[in-house]
C-alpha cells in the first residue's frame, strides 16, 4: 500500500484517554470491510478478520500495543487453481512513541540517539489518535502465503520428452554481423 492509498479498514483510538490499567479493544471487520481488505491484499476473499488489542501506557508519550489477530483468507491453489482457505493467527507487538514536534533553528540538527536504525526502537507516531487496525493489516499482509497450495498437492514439472523444445532465436549481434559482412 502506498502512503497516499487509503487503508481498507481503520479503528482509531485516542491513546490520550488511556488509563493506568490500559485498555482491551475488540476489532472485527464485516461485510464491505472484508471485501475492501481482500482487494487491498489482492486475494480472492477475506472471510474473517478479528483481533483483541491491548494498549498500555508506559509514560506520557510511550505506549505498548499487543494484539492477537485471527483471519481466514480465501485464495486459489497455485497448482490446481481450486479455492482454498488459509487460517492465520498472529501475535502483533509494537512499542509506540508519541513524537513531540520539535522546532529547530536554521542550521540546527537533532543528534541521533543510541539505537537509531535499530528494529527495536519504538515506532514514532505524530498523534495520540492511533489506528489500531493498521499494524494488524500490515502483519496480515506479511503472513499470507504468496504461493498457496491445497494440502497434499505438489507441482510436477513436465517430463523432458513432454516439454516443448525452446525456440531458437538468433541474437541481435549475430544478425548485425551477418548484415555488415554481406556488404
Amino acid at each position: 500500500m502506498s502512503e497516499h492509498e487509503q487503508a481498507p479498514f481503520t479503528q482509531d483510538y485516542d491513546l490520550g484517554d488511556l488509563g493506568r490499567g490500559g485498555a482491551e479493544i475488540r476489532i472485527a471487520a464485516t461485510g464491505d470491510d472484508l471485501a475492501r481488505i481482500a482487494r487491498w491484499l489482492d486475494v480472492r476473499a477475506v472471510e474473517a478478520f478479528s483481533a483483541v488489542v491491548q494498549v498500555r501506557r508506559h509514560s506520557a508519550d510511550r505506549f505498548a500495543y499487543d494484539a492477537d489477530l485471527v483471519a481466514d483468507i480465501g485464495q486459489d491453489c497455485v497448482v490446481t487453481l481450486e479455492p482454498l482457505t488459509s487460517h492465520i493467527e498472529r501475535h502483533v507487538h509494537r512499542e509506540l512513541h508519541l513524537a513531540h514536534q520539535i522546532r529547530l533553528k536554521p542550521g540546527e540538527t537533532i543528534p541521533l540517539g543510541v539505537g537509531a536504525g535499530d528494529d527495536e526502537v519504538p515506532e514514532e507516531i505524530d498523534s495520540p489518535i492511533y489506528d489500531l487496525a493498521g499494524p494488524l493489516l500490515e502483519d496480515l499482509a506479511l503472513a499470507i502465503d504468496p504461493y498457496p497450495r491445497k494440502e497434499g498437492v505438489e507441482f510436477a514439472a513436465p517430463a523432458a520428452d513432454e516439454a516443448p523444445a525452446p525456440a531458437r532465436r538468433e541474437s541481435p549481434d549475430r544478425k548485425s554481423t551477418r548484415l555488415n559482412s554481406s556488404h
